[in-house]
């Protein structure tokens, strides 16, 4: 794959001397959603603040589309959309006034369909000719999307967008996200609520103290790192689990009803067999049993802690 986004030895440090971030250099394919988990002040935002051009870097550079975001800023803001954190918008204008005004300013002819299309798809389209001050906090990130995607960008970034939305406008972003994707368009998104990104994003990075921890496409991460649970739930509580048992390491909870087995899917022998022979012979009874593929949520915080 082609990068749209090409970053190098990408350093952030601030007067006070904090470095937010320290030698990031990342690829982002044209096309392709990607996902950038981390926890709160693992540097996120400083990051998508330089793509776009909001903030400077203090080393390194930053092209879109083979364009420097400093030397050739506004043609590169020209084909980024941002929807950022915070709800700035302005207030006194109506949601029809806000929307075309920012796609005027990229210099994108009037288009009077694609707007309607636009602010159908939001939900916003009877709130056309209503002011921003107006609206509830969910109209008001409707009206930051639609914004955003005004002037038709070819990059779009995300910061938290499902940060204190509603379900029904988390399920409407998500499928203009789908749709775009099938246009071509590259969107970046920072999460977490990370079952999202486990769902639609085709790679995924993790950043953590300003640095960049892992890359991976989604599907190799989840199939090298995943591993499966598999819960056991036993028809008489267990106050202790038995000696003979340790070397599985299990751990019981549900008030001694459940007997959690995790294994690691790429190995040959799981141990399950093993497992299920020695429960039979310390006569435990078995009720149900369940597997469950080990969730990016929990790849996601075990690279954090290491």
């Amino acid at each position: 794959m082609q990068p749209i986004i090409r970053i190098n030895s990408l350093s952030k440090k601030y007067p006070g001397g904090f470095k937010a971030l320290k030698n990031i250099s990342l690829d982002i394919n044209k096309g392709e959603i990607f996902a950038l988990l981390g926890p709160n002040g693992a540097g996120k935002t400083t990051l998508i603040s330089i793509i776009t051009g909001i903030s400077k870097q203090s080393s390194g550079d930053v092209k879109i589309d083979n364009l420097d975001v400093i030397k050739d800023s506004l043609k590169t803001k020209s084909i980024i959309g941002l929807v950022p954190q915070e709800l700035s918008i302005e207030q006194f204008e109506t949601v029809l006034g806000t929307v075309n005004f920012s796609r005027g300013l990229f210099g994108k002819p009037k288009n009077s369909s694609y707007i309607e299309s636009l602010l159908k798809q939001l939900s916003l389209w009877e709130k056309r000719n209503t002011r921003i001050i107006e609206l509830s906090g969910g109209m008001k990130r409707r009206v930051l999307i639609a914004k955003a995607l005004s002037h038709e960008p070819l990059i779009l970034f995300l910061d938290e967008p499902s940060a204190g939305v509603d379900v029904e406008l988390r399920k409407d972003m998500w499928n203009i996200i789908s749709n775009l994707k099938k246009k071509g368009v590259t969107i970046i998104l920072t999460t977490h609520y990370i079952e999202e990104a486990e769902n639609i994003a085709d790679r995924i990075g993790f950043i953590n103290d300003g640095k960049i921890l892992l890359i991976e496409e989604k599907e190799i991460l989840m199939k090298k790192m995943g591993q499966k649970i598999l819960n056991i739930f036993v028809n008489e509580p267990l106050t202790i689990i038995p000696n003979s048992l340790n070397k599985y390491a299990l751990k019981l909870s549900n008030n001694g009803k459940t007997l959690t087995y995790t294994y690691d899917i790429n190995t040959d022998r799981t141990g399950i067999t093993m497992l299920l022979n020695d429960l039979n012979s310390e006569k435990i009874k078995l009720k149900d049993i369940q597997t469950k593929q080990r969730s990016l949520e929990d790849i996601f915080v075990n690279i954090v802690k290491e």
